[in-house]
């Protein structure tokens, strides 16, 4: 809410895909409505359909009136659909927090964050919740994993914790990763070799 609330001036849009069934738009576009009541206010912006390919992200640019595809974003966790945006010329965001990034074209980055003595889970949660900065894992006490941007990193190290910045979130096939996978998965997403852009 804070992210839609930050981008009140910014025209904003639904791309998702409501399943099969009679009535699934309708029921899933009350939803929206009832959930974000007052922030998805343009119709011609909410398309409903898979996102298996670039086609439907086309249709929502095309929907704008105008606007260029590189002046969109793309706000989505799957690296599939943000691949495809981008095939659609769409800037992307894999979390809402990165949205204002994507916006001023500022790369999310994959980090290590080490949390010092004295700080704990706790302390890292409050920082990350004031800054560009999402933890993806907890691998342990002492370390998380996270996507970060340059200025969610100087705020993070600001407040005491050791940022260890690696390569650019879209390079990567899996994020942000649920709890259903594995640390070590984590691990190798944040320890994997990175190639320039």
């Amino acid at each position: 809410m804070a992210v839609l609330d930050a981008l009140h001036a910014v025209r904003k849009g639904i791309i998702s895909n409501p399943g099969p069934g009679d009535g699934a738009a309708a029921r899933v576009e009350a939803a929206l409505h009832e959930a974000f009541p007052g922030r998805f206010t343009d119709e011609t912006l909410v398309h409903w359909g898979a996102k298996d390919s670039r086609v439907i992200f086309d249709q929502a640019v095309a929907s704008t009136g105008g606007a260029a595809a590189d002046d969109c974003v793309f706000v989505g966790e799957d690296a599939e659909e943000r691949a495809f945006a981008r095939e659609a010329g769409t800037r992307t965001a894999a979390h809402p927090v990165f949205a204002l990034a994507a916006l001023e074209n500022r790369p999310v980055l994959r980090t290590r964050i080490e949390l010092p003595n004295g700080l704990g889970l706790p302390e890292l949660t409050a920082a990350v919740n004031e800054t560009e900065a999402v933890v993806v894992e907890t691998v342990s006490e002492r370390l998380a994993l996270a996507m970060v941007t340059a200025q969610g990193a100087e705020a993070l190290e600001h407040a005491g914790f050791m940022v260890d910045l690696r390569g650019p979130v879209d390079e990567t096939v899996a994020l942000p990763i649920r709890d259903d996978q594995s640390v070590s998965a984590a691990e190798s997403l944040v320890d994997a070799p990175h190639e320039a852009p």
